[in-house]
C-alpha cells in the first residue's frame, strides 16, 4: 500500500472516528505496520499545518484524534454565541399557550387540557426558553410547576402576561377538537 493512499485512509479513519485513535487498531484494519501509521499520521498532521488547515491531529497518550485547530477557536465561538433559531410546531404552540394562560401549571394539567403526553413539547420549550419551571406544587408528589420566561414576552412582543389576548370559548372548544384528534391519531404500539 503506497503512502498516499494511507494516509488518506487514515485521515478519513480520524475524521469518522472523532475520538482518539490507537496506531495499532488503525494498522490492524489496514494489515500494515504501526510504524508506517504513524508516519502517514505525522505526515497529515504536518500538510495540515503548511496548508494552514483549520484542522489538525493532536496525541493523546498515544492515541491520535482530528481536532480543531487552535487558530479558528476565535471564530467557533463567535458562532456558538449567535441565537439559535427554533420551530415552533403546532403542538409546541398549543403547550405554550396553555402554559402562558394558566401559569403556573404542572405537566399534568397540560395533559388534562390537551388530552395527550406533553413531556416532549414541554421539554422542547424549556430548552428554547420560552418556559421555565417555577417550583413544585405542594402536593403528593410534588409535581413541577411551569410558566413563561421573560424570552417567552420579548418572542410574543409584549411586556407582561397581562397583555395577552383573550381567548374566546369558541379558541378554547378549537383547542379541545384539535387536542382529541391528534389523540385519536396517534398509533399505539406495543
Amino acid at each position: 500500500m503506497k503512502q498516499k493512499e494511507i494516509k488518506t485512509i487514515v485521515e478519513g479513519i480520524l475524521f469518522a472516528m472523532g475520538g482518539t485513535v490507537e496506531p495499532s487498531k488503525i494498522a490492524k484494519a489496514l494489515e500494515i505496520d504501526d510504524k508506517e501509521v504513524v508516519e502517514a499520521i505525522v505526515s497529515l498532521k504536518e500538510d495540515y499545518e503548511k496548508q494552514k488547515r483549520g484542522i489538525t491531529i493532536t496525541e493523546l497518550e498515544g492515541s491520535y484524534q482530528m481536532c480543531t485547530s487552535p487558530d479558528i477557536y476565535e471564530y467557533l465561538i463567535r458562532i456558538a454565541k449567535q441565537p439559535k433559531k427554533y420551530v415552533l410546531t403546532d403542538v409546541l404552540l398549543e403547550t405554550l399557550s396553555i402554559i402562558a394562560y394558566k401559569q403556573p401549571i404542572t405537566k399534568s394539567e397540560i395533559e388534562k387540557i390537551r388530552g395527550v403526553s406533553s413531556d416532549f413539547a414541554v421539554s422542547k420549550l424549556v430548552e428554547y426558553g420560552l418556559c421555565t419551571e417555577l417550583g413544585r406544587l405542594d402536593a403528593p408528589g410534588r409535581p413541577m410547576l411551569f410558566g413563561t420566561t421573560e424570552e417567552f414576552l420579548r418572542s410574543f412582543g409584549v411586556s407582561s402576561i397581562e397583555e395577552l389576548p383573550e381567548l374566546s370559548q369558541t379558541q378554547i372548544e378549537e383547542f379541545k377538537m384539535e387536542a382529541e384528534n391528534e389523540a385519536n391519531n396517534v398509533e399505539v404500539t406495543v
